[in-house]
């Protein structure tokens, strides 16, 4: 967590969620006359990996760190993980909650509730919030204000949002099978891989990697961390439902928060393709949709992770200054 002197409090859902909060460095205080939180829910697509999984908040450092100097240091920047998608520290204890053993917690619709379930826990209500989100967060956003209307939202950004026909895309086309029928076979050779020595462990990321002129070296540590059966499944188990489930985009809710949207795709997104764009121009010509015309990939945050997090504050800097 980066921390400043007033706050303001930047979730991450999907690989991790932001909050933007302005106050005091206390933090939230039902006292509070002016609260704003920016919620981010994003997503990853390292390695093979699909679109939106895994959710390691880790992948984030350099679009958190660059957003939080954006703006002074003047807002803490949080984030959160999806669950089963990263192991707690060492030191963590765990707690096992009868009440949630039999729900599908790893599932996309226990995403959706694990985010919804922190928000209600550390959050206040009447809290002003701007959403980020990224891949399948911009999904799990519009579900989470669909599914609480009471959360006030000042803005949402949606980055390369799969809120669509994702097992028709070209690479849904490619993963669906692999997610849904084959994905079992991979645990053997992560946990293999998952014996070897930290060291090698690093070397083959990077190896893997070595094409990336420009890559980020932040996010190694958070790739490595990936090598972990159980963390693997969960998320290829999420994707498994994402391309089941994401299949038709829920114009009704997007229609109701338009004004407050941002969507942005990518010229070769091959999640959400260009035609993908044109479709929701043409149902919303209205709404504020951008196409990208700078090559950023849609794992930006593999090389790109300065330059998305200033191109975001520009886009919420005016909504910021209204609160």
């Amino acid at each position: 967590m980066c921390c400043g002197e007033k706050t303001t409090f930047i979730f991450f859902v999907s690989m991790s969620i932001f909050f933007f909060f302005c106050g005091d460095r206390k933090g939230f205080s039902q006292t509070h006359t002016t609260r704003t939180m920016i919620l981010w829910r994003s997503i990853a697509n390292q390695l093979g990996y699909h679109d939106c999984n895994p959710g390691v908040v880790g992948f984030y450092k350099t679009y958190m760190r660059t957003l939080y100097q954006t703006f002074l240091q003047r807002y803490p920047v949080w984030a959160v993980s999806h669950a089963g998608h990263c192991m707690p520290p060492e030191t963590f204890d765990m707690i096992e909650d009868a009440s949630v053993t039999e729900k599908d917690v790893f599932g996309l619709d226990g995403q959706i509730e694990h985010k919804l379930a922190f928000l209600r826990k550390h959050v206040p209500r009447g809290t002003n919030l701007l959403l980020i989100g990224h891949s399948i967060g911009c999904y799990i956003i519009l579900e989470m204000i669909k599914r609480d209307p009471d959360l006030k939202v000042v803005k949402a950004v949606m980055l390369f949002p799969t809120i669509e026909r994702m097992a028709c895309s070209p690479q849904g086309k490619v993963m669906t099978p692999v997610l849904c029928r084959l994905r079992y076979a991979f645990y053997l050779p992560i946990f293999l891989l998952s014996l070897l020595p930290e060291r090698l462990k690093i070397s083959m990321v990077h190896l893997a990697l070595r094409n990336l002129y420009t890559l980020d070296t932040s996010i190694i540590p958070s790739t490595v961390s990936l090598i972990n059966v159980d963390c693997a499944a969960n998320g290829m188990y999420m994707g498994s439902q994402e391309m089941r489930l994401v299949v038709e985009r829920d114009n009704a809710t997007i229609r109701q928060h338009l004004s407050k949207l941002i969507f942005y795709y990518g010229a070769t997104d091959h999640w959400c393709p260009v035609q993908y764009y044109h479709d929701i121009r043409k149902d919303f010509p209205e709404g504020d949709i951008r196409l990208c015309e700078r090559g950023i990939r849609h794992a930006f945050v593999l090389d790109s992770g300065d330059e998305m997090a200033n191109m975001t504050a520009e886009w919420i800097l005016d909504d910021l200054r209204t609160l």
